[in-house]
This record gives structure tokens, sequence and C-alpha cells, in this order.
């Protein structure tokens, strides 16, 4: 079974988020994509551009030492430029753990994603973990 194009790019996303590969990012990612985080965090709000997004990425791996993960569990695609995954995040911050399970809704345009839409299972314990 071939993968479909829009998980393939998601796919090559995580895995360039999870390396820290900047480059790949701004390949995928549009110039005008919009990243939604929800909850009532330092690390909640609208991240508006390619420059913001990789600024909140960079602001996540410095909070944590370079620990969070986002490790996908399941792809899922409409075939119109939606694409959801469920993944397992992890992270450390001092004497706080992260280890829940998320989602990220994708809109991708042609080979780019356009607007991404962050959902945690826990949100309040998504905002202590970042308090």
């Amino acid at each position: 079974m071939t993968e479909h194009p829009h998980i393939a790019l998601v796919r090559r996303g995580y895995e360039a988020f999870n390396k820290g590969d900047v480059d790949t990012l701004r390949q995928i990612i549009a110039n005008d994509c919009v990243q939604h985080v929800g909850g009532d965090s330092q690390v909640s709000g609208e991240f508006k551009g390619v420059d913001a997004m990789l600024a909140y990425y960079g602001q996540l791996a410095e909070l944590t030492g370079g620990t969070f993960r986002a490790e996908p569990e399941l792809y899922s695609t409409d075939g119109n430029g939606h694409v959801i995954v469920v993944h397992h995040l992890t992270a450390t911050r001092g004497d706080k753990s992260l280890d829940q399970r998320g989602a990220l809704l994708f809109q991708i345009t042609g080979d780019k994603a356009v607007d991404l839409l962050q959902c945690d299972v826990d949100l309040e314990e998504s905002d202590r973990f970042w308090s």
C-alpha cells in the first residue's frame, strides 16, 4: 500500500521536528502557516508564520533541555488536505515530567502545511507542566 502524499509530508515533518532539522521544516511549512496551541501557559497561543512557529519549537526544546519529543502513533487523512496525527508527548522540566497523548490536525495545501491545530488529551496536565 502506497502512503498518501499528505501523510508522507507530515511524517517528514515529525522526523524533522524530533531531529531539530529546521531546514526541512522550512521546506514543508508555508510562510504564512499558523499553529494554534490551546491552554493557558507560556507556550499557549497562536504562532503565525514559519518564523514564529520555529521559534515556538525552539522554546519547547529550550524549556525542556532538549527532552521534548512528539512520537507519532497514528496518521489519518481525508485525502482532501487534512491529516490528523495522534502522538505521544514526553518531556522533562526540572522535577516535572510530561507523558501524554495528543493530536495535531494539519491542513495541507499543495506540498505545504498551512494550518496546525494542536489538541491535548489532558490540557490541565499540559498547563501544569509548562507553568
